[in-house]
């Protein structure tokens, strides 16, 4: 196995840096004060646009998209993104300044993988572009969503449309002002085998019936400008040419859309830790209590000592898991992304508390990324499925293979 970076993604890693150092740390502060302010009012940064144009001109743009769609995207491979998305993940808002933020980059690879000419014309180009954003709507409040084949909205044809009702939750995205497009999960045949009930169709965020709630906050973060929103859908009537793929194909773009999307957020998180660790290490060399530096503890250095070692095993895996979706495609690397997806954020979690503990009070304050990137890691232990879910399925696999 070779454990080096290709010339051309450290080539990447080096413009990236650069791009990070110059654009993206100087305004860190900034963006999260605007953000804190206008919380509830769900506005961009106005900085933004900027800085995904200079992106967009210095070639950093759509990284995450395996396939090469010409001046769009450079067409990198997962094991080749997986770095870059490591260092996108230290700052939570910066992914979306290259064009690779979550729903987008799932809800692109939707269309990509599974959207008709027209409809790729429509929504996938100006998705790429950044014109627009997008929105997911799966996750419902009363069934245990986590089991996709418990969703419970109703998608019925009626003559040239479908009708669309149902109540979702964290349907993330929503609010952001420029989300012009959601992709819906819901059932057109509740009658049907249990895995062909389902199907996805796409509803422009103006439709009549479509109506946000409110958001929802996760620990108190409203993650704002994109939201997590609550969506009643009352008779949502939509074209029957926006259905994806054919009816009872849901379940089926469900498992091709989140495989790339777990493993990208398990990148992202090892770049919380990475960041966690270091400035966990930075804040040793500065704090004292009892006559002593914290260096000098013994229990500092193993803490210290631990997070390293758990982030690059993490890392590994991910690279791991990542080399096999490009090699083997992503069915083939299922239990690699849950093996993953266990992982990457309980270590997150480990490797942030302990730097918001060295840190002491003000490690869980704004001052430092570490109480945002805890909620977001906490999170992420349930979205695209929680722990519980990956570990079944996985000793599932497990089983089946060496039972015989």
């Amino acid at each position: 196995m070779d454990f080096e970076h290709s010339e051309k993604v450290k080539k990447y890693q080096a413009k990236l840096q650069a791009f990070m150092d110059e654009h993206i740390y100087p305004v860190e502060s900034q963006v999260a004060q605007f953000h804190h302010e206008h919380a509830n009012d769900w506005q961009q940064w106005p900085g933004l646009d900027a800085l995904k144009a200079e992106a967009r001109k210095q070639g950093l743009w759509n990284l995450f998209l395996p396939a090469s769609y010409g001046e769009l995207s450079p067409g990198l491979t997962n094991l080749e993104y997986a770095p870059l998305a490591e260092m996108m993940g230290r700052v939570l808002w910066s992914s979306e300044v290259f064009n690779c933020s979550a729903p987008d980059t799932g809800n692109m690879e939707v269309f990509a993988k599974y959207g008709t000419k027209e409809q790729q014309e429509k929504w996938l180009k100006p998705l790429m572009k950044g014109e627009i954003r997008s929105s997911f709507l799966m996750t419902e409040p009363q069934v245990a969503s986590s089991d996709a084949t418990n969703i419970e909205t109703s998608i019925v044809k009626d003559g040239d449309h479908y009708v669309i009702n149902g109540h979702k939750v964290w349907s993330s995205g929503a609010l952001h002002p420029n989300s012009e497009v959601a992709i819906i999960m819901g059932k057109t045949d509740p009658s049907a085998a249990r895995h062909v009930q389902q199907s996805m169709i796409i509803v422009p965020m103006n439709t009549k019936g479509l109506e946000i709630k409110r958001p929802l906050t996760v620990f108190g973060y409203n993650d704002s400008p994109e939201g997590h929103g609550e969506i009643i859908l009352e008779n949502v009537r939509v074209p029957a040419a926006n259905l994806l793929l054919g009816e009872g194909r849901g379940f089926e773009i469900a498992q091709g859309r989140l495989g790339p999307g777990r493993i990208h957020h398990c990148m992202r998180l090892i770049g919380m830790a990475q960041r966690s660790l270091e400035l966990m290490a930075k804040r040793a060399t500065e704090r004292s209590t009892f006559g002593k530096v914290f260096i000098e503890y013994s229990s500092i250095r193993q803490e210290i000592a631990l997070s390293k070692c758990e982030i690059d095993q993490a890392r590994l895996l991910c690279l791991s898991a990542a080399d096999k979706m490009d090699r083997e495609g992503n069915k083939a690397a299922k239990d690699q992304i849950a093996m993953i997806k266990i992982v990457a954020p309980k270590m997150a979690l480990k490797v942030i508390d302990r730097a918001m503990q060295i840190h002491g009070g003000m490690g869980l304050s704004q001052d430092f990324p570490m109480a945002h990137y805890f909620a977001a890691a906490r999170m992420l232990r349930l979205a695209d499925g929680p722990d519980e879910v990956h570990m079944y399925q996985l000793g599932k696999s497990i089983i089946k293979k060496w039972a015989k």
